[in-house]
C-alpha cells in the first residue's frame, strides 16, 4: 500500500476513482464539487440524478468518471463543521465508506481531496488527522487498493496533511 501527498488539481489525477466533497443533495456545487462536475460533465449528473436520491452525511455514493480520466468518482458528504465530537465521526465515515466503494468496486486508486475543510468549514489543522489516521488504517488491512493519494489545492492543506501523516507515523 501507498500513501501519497501531491499539491495540484483532483480533476487531473489518473488514480482509477476520484473521490468528491459533495452535498448531500448530489447536486453539484462550488469548490473541489464544481470543479469536478465541470470537467467530468454532464453524464456525471445525469447518473447521479437517475441512481440516487440524495446522500446522508458521513455516506458516500459513485458514479461513473464522465470526461476525467479517472473511471470512477465516488461523492462523499462529510460534515459541515460544529465543533461537536459527532463531526469527528462523520468526517471518519465519509472517508471510510469511499474505501469501502473501492473496495466493492475492486478499484486499486483513488485520489481524495480535503473533504469538509472548504465551504464546510472544517478546520484543515483537524480534518487532515482524522483524514490520513483512517486512510492509513484501512489500508493496513485492505491491499487490494494499492495507492491512496491526497490531492490538496493550496500549500497549507498541502504542508498540514503532510506534517500529520508525520505524526501518525511516529505515533505508530
Amino acid at each position: 500500500m501507498s500513501i501519497e501527498f501531491v499539491q495540484g488539481d483532483i480533476t487531473q489525477q489518473e488514480t482509477e476513482a476520484i473521490a468528491n466533497a459533495a452535498n448531500s443533495r448530489l447536486a453539484g456545487g462550488g469548490g473541489v464539487d464544481g470543479a469536478i462536475h465541470r470537467a467530468g460533465g454532464p453524464d456525471m449528473m445525469k447518473e447521479l440524478k437517475q441512481k440516487y436520491q440524495g446522500c446522508p452525511t458521513g455516506s458516500a455514493v459513485i458514479t461513473g468518471g464522465g470526461r476525467l480520466k479517472a473511471k470512477y468518482v465516488i461523492h462523499a458528504v462529510g460534515p459541515v463543521y460544529s465543533g461537536k465530537p459527532k463531526d469527528r465521526e462523520l468526517l471518519t465515515s465519509a472517508y471510510r465508506k469511499c474505501l469501502e466503494l473501492c473496495t466493492e468496486h475492486k478499484i486499486g486508486s483513488i485520489a481524495f481531496p480535503s473533504i469538509s475543510t472548504g465551504v464546510y468549514g472544517y478546520p484543515v489543522e483537524e480534518a487532515a488527522p482524522i483524514a490520513v489516521k483512517t486512510v492509513s488504517d484501512y489500508l493496513k488491512t485492505h491491499s487490494e487498493i494499492r495507492l491512496a493519494r491526497f490531492v490538496l489545492f493550496d500549500d497549507k492543506t498541502f504542508s498540514t496533511y503532510r506534517r500529520a501523516y508525520g505524526e501518525l507515523e511516529v505515533n505508530v
